[in-house]
């Protein structure tokens, strides 16, 4: 498949992957909204609840307190068992030792008794206030009032009691109690199934924070409730709860459940998946193209020795050639150097197969890298002269004994020369150096040859690649050169540093363990 193709297939794939991570992200936002809404209305409605029930406390605290006697008889009012106020007043015991001191405290009667000592009786059936026929003994008094009087009295005593409420109004801090607010506020929550611990304040416009919780704070960032307390007041006051949850966006999190968890983790990884395939895809197109680079490359170096070969073996067997011009000692020597060329092209490429396929057997032995590194450079010599060239010698390594296999180190040595002469412009200038560090030894090949461009720089050591070499058009190989160098240096448990400036030149530093080992 072409290149683009690949490209434009990519590109679709992560628009629809896009897409897809847009429409989970879309969802997860609405849900965390929902989830948040939900929990906002669940905590104001316990709130209002809270409220509510101290302003209904409050309220029957004031009508009880209110009630006056209709005679010397301290009974006060019966009232009908099916009244919403007989609903609020049962359990109702303001003053529990008055139930003893009036013997009122058996399970058989259902009263209450103001601060006052009056006494409320509900009813034990339905009755209707009005009835007189209805109502049970409790008083003499009661039994025989007329009905005008009581409802005369009703009426005064609602008017007396509004006129008190709206006359009225206790400093806030003589309405609450904030150990009773908690436990309304825990029950509140939970009946709402909210279980998380909460920090409260009760604050006054007129006084501030009145009181508050111990781990309270007022730092932005936490989601507050605030509601106003006694909202029913004649004259509206400041007077608020205000109410936060701890770990509130773990319990939403926890409330959209194992969905989005898993939602946001297949999505995570369908993107680690498809980038993965991806990369690989264009990795191993890389790779093809750099092999067709490769076969082509190879091709010409191996047809080139071969030509000449064949062409020398035909002066050599041309019989219309006399024998003193066919100059059989230059043909034979053509012949065995492009059979050395030749063999050794051909080793390179089996080398690097085989150490794709098994590890290298090395046969390490203690080398004078200096002896060794004289040995490569003579080789060099005769090159280096047709080339106007020169290699200079820095030795200054006091140690130059190295554990190594001499037959690898010289092959990887003479790469770097090599690659030296090659990408030189006109004249070679090497500069081979040594010296010591603290485990071992530091060898380096420096050129001042047209460079590598930073581009290059981080590929030069992968199999089969090739710096462009610009203007240098007899620079020949296959790619195996440096990464060969780099697989010899690795066995040896050494490292091997380029660096190199365009136009400038480039230098190889190889670190070897002078035990072998790191």
């Amino acid at each position: 498949m072409k290149r683009k193709y690949i490209v434009l297939l990519a590109i679709f794939f992560f628009l629809a992957i896009s897409g897809l991570i847009l429409i989970q992200i879309s969802w997860i936002r609405n849900a965390i909204a929902i989830t948040d809404q939900q929990f906002r209305y669940m905590a104001n409605k316990a709130l209002e609840s809270v409220v509510l029930d101290l302003e209904e406390k409050e309220l029957i605290e004031s009508i009880v307190e209110e009630i006056e006697p209709a005679s010397s008889d301290s009974v006060t009012v019966i009232v009908p068992a099916n009244s919403p106020f007989a609903r609020k007043l049962q359990g109702f015991h303001p003053n529990a030792t008055l139930d003893n001191k009036y013997g009122l405290n058996t399970t058989d009667e259902t009263v209450s008794i103001t601060s006052s000592g009056h006494k409320i009786f509900i009813a034990s059936e339905n009755i209707s206030p009005y009835s007189s026929g209805e109502i049970n003994e409790p008083s003499p008094q009661v039994m025989h009032s007329e009905i005008k009087g009581r409802v005369s009295n009703k009426i005064i005593f609602l008017e007396n009691l509004m006129e008190k409420v709206l006359r009225n109004t206790p400093d806030i801090r003589d309405r609450i109690n904030p150990e009773d607010i908690q436990k309304r506020l825990r029950a509140a929550l939970n009946n709402v199934e909210i279980y998380l611990d909460f920090e409260f304040s009760i604050r006054s416009g007129r006084l501030g924070t009145i009181w508050k919780t111990p781990g309270f704070t007022d730092k932005p960032g936490t989601n507050k409730f605030i509601i106003q307390l006694f909202p029913n007041d004649p004259v509206p006051s400041q007077n608020q709860i205000v109410l936060y949850c701890l770990q509130e966006q773990q319990y939403k999190l926890a409330k959209i459940g194992n969905l989005g968890f898993f939602s946001m983790l297949f999505t995570l990884l369908l993107i680690l998946l498809s980038t993965g395939t991806f990369i690989v895809i264009f990795r191993q197109k890389k790779i093809s193209e750099i092999r067709n680079d490769f076969i082509n490359n190879m091709t010409h170096e191996l047809k080139t020795p071969i030509s000449t070969i064949s062409l020398a073996s035909q002066m050599l067997a041309d019989n219309s050639i006399p024998e003193k011009d066919k100059n059989t000692e230059g043909l034979a020597k053509i012949i065995s150097d492009e059979s050395t060329r030749l063999k050794y092209q051909v080793e390179k490429v089996l080398q690097m197969a085989i150490f794709e396929k098994v590890r290298m057997k090395l046969n390490k032995v203690d080398i004078d890298m200096h002896s060794l590194l004289n040995k490569t450079i003579n080789n060099f010599n005769l090159q280096i002269r047709n080339c106007n060239g020169t290699i200079k010698k820095e030795f200054q390594a006091t140690n130059a004994l190295v554990v190594a296999d001499e037959v690898h180190i010289n092959n990887a040595i003479s790469n770097l020369i090599d690659n030296a002469i090659k990408y030189s412009k006109d004249k070679p200038d090497i500069l081979i150096a040594t010296q010591n560090y603290s485990k071992g030894i530091e060898i380096s090949v420096t050129d001042y040859g047209i460079g590598i461009s930073k581009e290059n720089l981080n590929r030069i050591f992968e199999k089969f690649y090739r710096v462009p070499s610009g203007n240098v058009h007899n620079v020949k190989g296959f790619g195996l050169g440096l990464s060969y160098v780099l697989k010899i240096i690795e066995e040896h448990n050494g490292e091997i540093k380029v660096e190199s400036n365009l136009n400038k030149g480039t230098k190889f530093v190889i670190y070897l363990p002078q035990n072998g080992t790191k």
